[in-house]
């Protein structure tokens, strides 16, 4: 096997559309019927966050009209704040980061290298974001490697990137065993893509659905009740739900230096510094000199219901100081730009409490 430098560049990735669908999909019901039971419980942090910016994570979560989780923590001081943080909320393609953290993870293990070579076919192809299916259409199949399906996956949220690498690394166990192993507590993972959406929808996946507006062709036959039903169930307790709390604890775990390498670290945080996907998500609320690595998550809607609309990430100050920062949205009607601005804000709450220079906190009481 190869290094990980010898990893394919950014420079190869598509441009991507700003809105893309979501990530998993089913786990058998003995992996989330009880969402964290399987799961060591995440180290609760002992240090209280400042109260300045817990009121106002409190305020803006309070003044959403939607049903929304928040979390922020401190990477360096250990401090934590959220509003409604530890509830599931559908991840969608939020899920693809533990793909690819699952994957790093294998090439640190000596499993499999990012320039391994692959190749995709049309039994491949999955449905709604899926940039690669045009190099796949083209020749009938598409040989690329580990790394760049991985970078595909993160900065331009391609599902059947995610899905394909999700295979070589060993399927949804494989991404689950590493969510267990870690100890990153209330986070599922699904069995890709094509059969969480289809069932989200009221649908068992056909891959004629992959070509084309097939899949959007069958889901408008269906009775609008069957539709509702599995589209609320799936709000109800998603396939996918993760707990804002276990986000944040996961990205600082990352951003620390606990779930990978040093090399594989460094790798997969400058891949999410170059998200294309939601520039007007978190990115929107950065300030001059800041940095964001992120990954975004876009569910489908019905009936002007979305269910699914989240951006997380490590927020990175000028003096080096970071924050990880999760803002998901579990069901809203609300315009796009209103969930924006609540990113923003959030965004912007953390920024002024960095520039307050109150980042140590105070010891909780308990």
């Amino acid at each position: 096997m190869t290094s990980l430098g010898k990893c394919i560049g950014l420079g190869l990735v598509a441009v991507a559309a700003t809105q893309v669908s979501a990530s998993a999909a089913t786990p058998p019901r003995a992996h989330h019927a009880k969402p964290a039971a399987h799961h060591k419980a995440a180290a609760q942090p002992s240090i209280a966050a400042p109260k300045a910016l817990r009121d106002r994570i409190d305020a803006l979560g309070a003044a959403f009209d939607g049903r929304v989780g928040i979390a922020v923590r401190s990477i360096d001081d250990g401090w934590e704040t959220g509003w409604k943080d530890h509830e599931l909320y559908p991840q969608q393609s939020v899920s693809k980061l533990w793909v690819s953290v699952t994957a790093l993870d294998a090439v640190d293990r000596g499993r499999i290298a990012l320039d391994d070579q692959v190749t995709l076919t049309r039994d491949d192809l999955t449905l709604f974001h899926q940039p690669i299916a045009a190099e796949v259409l083209k020749d009938g199949s598409y040989t690329t490697t580990l790394g760049d399906l991985m970078v595909r996956a993160i900065t331009t949220s391609d599902n059947t990137a995610n899905d394909r690498l999700m295979r070589a690394v060993g399927g949804p166990q494989a991404v689950r065993s590493m969510i267990a192993r870690k100890h990153l507590g209330a986070i599922r993972f699904a069995n890709g893509e094509r059969a969480m959406q289809s069932k989200i929808a009221g649908l068992d996946w056909s891959q004629d659905y992959a070509i084309g507006g097939k899949f959007f062709e069958v889901r408008d036959t269906l009775p609008i009740k069957r539709r509702s039903a599995a589209f609320n169930r799936y709000i109800a307790d998603p396939y996918d739900g993760a707990a804002p709390s276990a986000i944040v604890g996961g990205l600082a775990k990352l951003k620390r230096g606990e779930l990978l390498s040093p090399s594989s670290t460094e790798h997969l945080l400058d891949i999410m510094s170059h998200t294309h996907t939601g520039p007007n998500r978190l990115r929107g609320g950065l300030e001059d000199g800041w940095t964001l690595s992120h990954k975004t998550g876009t569910g489908q809607e019905l009936g002007g219901v979305q269910a699914g609309y989240n951006d997380i990430g490590i927020l990175t100050a000028p003096d080096g100081k970071s924050y990880a920062v999760a803002v998901m949205i579990k069901k809203t009607s609300t315009p796009l730009s209103t969930r924006m601005t609540l990113m923003h804000n959030v965004v912007q709450a953390v920024i002024d409490q960095h520039d307050r220079g109150s980042g140590s906190g105070h010891v909780a009481r308990h």
